[in-house]
């Protein structure tokens, strides 16, 4: 049943024009002031949040992590008690922490929002009496809008004309074939949403047909706005935000069993509850990579910035990363595997003869129609020279995935002709004669053996090739589907589209990264495999949609993952390959641009589409490319695999040296008459380590980490955690006796030493873990170098600054800084040494279990 308010906002049961004087508009729609007037009343067409809001919550986040919480709480309670410069201290810690993590994360965002202007949805309006093209965004309430297949609806809006309209409305209503639309009368007020046949509902898109509308709502006061937060469903999990979550699992494990163990053996030993307490909770602060969300979005940001330059848009930011992972590759043939650009090859007769009369009659129908503009269409117009008689169109059955032909109606001189074309077995069924070589009629029955066997002959030859049919009508102006029929077979359309020049090296390239590609398309099998051969494919796998359609689940995985091409494939099969191909483990990368590949683009785990692709594609995509070229997507995958390697390296710092130097903390502890470290210098470690990691985004990626798809592997991140956190604290426990036993340190100056000590280590330990390769064949980039130095530098200069009384740090002997560097020293050439030894067994391992 329809709300209160719903019946209240009706619009579909008023006339056309009672609807222009609601929304105060009119046949030539609005003028450029009026439409500045309803933006600033209206807002802009859209259902996010404006961006001040955004930015406020983006900062509040920097807070959310419950150990922060409980940190600021305990710093208070401290305050409470007296302590109140170490409160200052901890709290100013925090906040500058968070205010770092914000500004980077708010540069990443602004980043992001100016490439996607890069690819705004378009849509055509009449204003001021002229058609224009506007952003989507800047619709408003009593636009004219036009509307052709592919096109998303830009707001909720009254027909005002259509023709052979058909809707996607299944985000409403659930419905999975597209909803027929038109003009008709208006209905009442009451009528349900999946009734009302002459509104367009925003979020639908145009799968056929054409229509004018006019737009009588927008953002949140559409349909899909009042019920967005439940449509919006969230999009799926990348498999790089599944491994982020699955490590701030393993993490939130090893913390919290840290801080029990510490803070309850800390009260054992008589330790003050409080300070214990705080101890535990900056250690946990200490453990957890607090910088980490921050580190991402610098990360995914920059490897967008340089993507765009190469022409890959980045729409979804996690989906860099999976781009990266990414090993098969799904695509359609036409503009990447070929040139898009389709040729007319031939106009020939039943018997393989060249006819021009079926020339004509496709010139026709191609130059004639008014829906969806395609390749084809354009070939066929491009190489005829009008010769023909006058004709007037009359009528239109428009192209839709379904009936897979277009039929339009003309009229001659002396006769009405309705002419079709289309697939070949779709325009088949609709004859029952066909036009032999002499001009006679036969029966069908009797020519259709042959007329497959040209089919099959012709398409062999790798041509893709289409039928044309026509009937001579009386009502030219009356003519619809179902008078599809009893036609006369005409003869075929050949048409080519040659591969590109340097396609066999592009696939040869993608192979040589780890990614396979597979080509699903409509096309026949004959056809597909012709193509595959010219772009050495060699001994192509095929599987048609036919035989897709009988397969199980199961059988369908395994064969799936061997095929090269999936031909003969109906539009609504293409999200089942997709869905089966991940199901296998695999990362799937989906490329189309036509309106039947919205489903699978969303299914994929990259969904890449083109800027000149329709709407419902490009708004469906993750990624869009500029220039439909497989080698530019080439270049966003190995930008891709940089960030993910990039990201990687920030966790391989965070789950060694922060890992070791929280553990020999602990274990320090519980011998020590003191804390190892105040709780205000666990958390200014934290963050000083955390800074020159800010520059990671920008460091070198060695070849090795290009050269196949990389994945999460949280097994190999806890072994690696458990390896080189022990070696962190073996000199760690190192530099304690250096401390104790020939220093004789008291309280500050250990903490101060080990402060020093621990900072050093953890910055230059990056150096070693970035990279697999020995570290000094691998030179990290020049600003995390500079980063690295500005750091090492500071903590050096710290004791001996106005400052380090805040911190309760001391100037040290010369002496204890040559002990300290020499075990630094000795420390980065034993984690190299053990890096080489635990590469060499992971692999040994990964070989065997492959």
């Amino acid at each position: 049943m329809e709300s209160k308010s719903d019946v209240e906002n009706s619009f579909w049961n008023l006339s056309i024009d009672d609807a222009y004087h609601k929304v105060t508009s009119s046949s030539k729609g609005l003028d450029d002031s009026e439409v500045a007037r309803r933006l600033k009343q209206y807002g802009p067409n859209t259902l996010k949040n404006n961006a001040n809001t955004s930015m406020f919550i983006l900062f509040l986040s920097q807070f959310k992590s419950p150990i922060t919480i409980l940190l600021i709480v305990a710093a208070i309670l401290s305050a409470g008690l007296g302590d109140i410069s170490d409160t200052v201290i901890i709290l100013c810690i925090i906040i500058l922490s968070s205010l770092l993590g914000f500004w980077q994360e708010k540069g990443a965002a602004n980043a992001v929002k100016e490439l996607l202007k890069m690819v705004r949805l378009q849509c055509r309006v009449t204003r001021n009496g002229t058609s224009k093209e506007i952003a989507v965004e800047d619709v408003v309430p009593g636009d004219i809008v036009t509307l052709s297949a592919g096109d998303i609806i830009p707001g909720d809006c009254l027909i005002l004309d259509s023709k052979e309209l058909f809707v996607d409305e299944a985000a409403f209503t659930g419905e999975t074939f597209p909803v027929e639309k038109d003009s008709g009368d208006p209905l009442p007020a009451n009528t349900v949403l999946s009734k009302r046949s002459n509104t367009l509902f925003m979020g639908s898109s145009v799968i056929s047909g054409k229509a004018t509308a006019l737009v009588m709502a927008t953002g949140k006061q559409t349909e899909f706005g009042k019920i967005s937060t439940t449509l919006q469903s969230k999009a799926p999990e990348t498999d790089f935000e599944l491994g982020i979550r699955k490590f701030g699992y393993l993490l939130m494990e090893v913390t919290l069993i840290l801080v029990i163990i510490i803070f309850g053996v800390n009260v054992f030993l008589h330790k003050p509850i409080l300070d214990s307490f705080l101890f535990s909770l900056a250690l946990a602060v200490g453990l957890t990579p607090q910088l980490l969300p921050a580190i991402i979005s610098v990360n995914l940001s920059t490897g967008a910035k340089r993507m765009a330059k190469l022409q890959v848009i980045v729409k979804r930011l996690s989906s860099i990363e999976n781009i990266g992972s990414m090993n098969i590759l799904c695509s359609d043939k036409t503009g990447t595997i070929t040139a898009g650009k389709v040729n007319l090859k031939d106009t020939l007769d039943i018997d393989g003869n060249h006819n021009d009369k079926v020339l004509e009659y496709a010139w026709l129908n191609a130059s004639m129609q008014q829906g969806f503009k395609n390749p084809i269409d354009e070939a066929i117009v491009l190489a005829y020279k009008e010769t023909a008689k006058t004709f007037t169109v009359q009528s239109e059955i428009p192209y839709d995935f379904i009936r897979k032909r277009l039929t339009i109606v003309v009229k001659g001189d002396k006769e009405n002709l309705a002419i079709t074309k289309g697939a070949l077995n779709s325009v088949l069924t609709i004859c029952s004669q066909a036009e032999v070589a002499d001009g006679k009629l036969s029966n069908i029955a009797d020519s259709k053996v042959s007329i497959q066997a040209q089919y099959e002959k012709l398409s062999e030859a790798g041509f893709r090739t289409l039928g044309v049919a026509y009937k001579p009508v009386k009502d030219a102006g009356d003519f619809s589907r179902d008078d599809e029929k009893d036609m006369i077979f005409l003869g075929f359309i050949t048409l080519f589209d040659p591969p590109k020049p340097n396609v066999e090296a592009i696939i040869a390239k993608l192979n040589t990264l780890g990614v396979k590609l597979k080509i699903i398309t409509g096309d026949n099998a004959l056809v597909a495999k012709s193509l595959a051969l010219q772009v050495g494919i060699k001994d192509p796998k095929i599987l048609t949609g036919a035989e897709l359609q009988k397969m199980t689940k199961a059988a369908l995985m395994h064969r799936a993952v061997n095929t090269d091409i999936f031909a003969e494939v109906e539009p609504n099969q293409k999200e089942r390959i997709i869905s089966i191909l991940k199901s296998g483990g695999n990362v799937v990368g989906f490329m189309g641009d036509g309106i039947n590949d919205a489903p699978a683009l969303h299914a994929a785990d990259v969904g890449i589409s083109v800027d000149t692709a329709v709407d419902v594609a490009k708004e469906a995509a993750d990624i869009v490319l500029l220039s439909q070229d497989l080698d530019v997507l080439t270049n966003g995958i190995i930008e891709g695999r940089k960030t993910f390697t990039n990201t990687m390296k920030y966790i391989f710092m965070a789950t060694s040296a922060n890992f070791g130097n929280m553990f020999s903390m602990a274990g320090a502890s519980l011998f020590l008459p003191f804390l190892p470290l105040l709780p205000k210098q666990i958390l200014l470690t934290n963050l000083l380590t955390d800074f020159p990691e800010m520059a990671i985004a920008t460091d070198r990626v060695d070849d090795l980490n290009i050269q196949a798809p990389q994945r999460w592997d949280i097994s190999f991140i806890r072994k690696f955690m458990v390896v080189f956190g022990l070696l962190s604290s073996v000199f760690d426990f190192l530099m304690f006796g250096v401390l104790l036993f020939i220093f004789h340190a008291k309280e500050k100056e250990f903490q101060t030493a080990w402060f020093i000590e621990s900072v050093i280590s953890a910055t230059l330990i990056v150096l070693v873990v970035r990279t697999r390769l020995p570290f000094f064949k691998s030179l990290p980039g020049k600003y995390l170098s500079i980063a690295t130095a500005i750091i090492v530098l500071f903590v050096l200069v710290l004791p001996f600054t106005p400052f380090s009384g805040w911190f309760d740090f001391v100037k040290l002997p010369f002496m204890l800084y040559v002990w300290m560097f020499l075990l630094i020293a000795v420390y980065i050439i034993s984690a190299e040494l053990v890096k080489h030894q635990f590469y060499k067994v992971m692999m040994k391992k990964h070989r065997k279990y492959r």
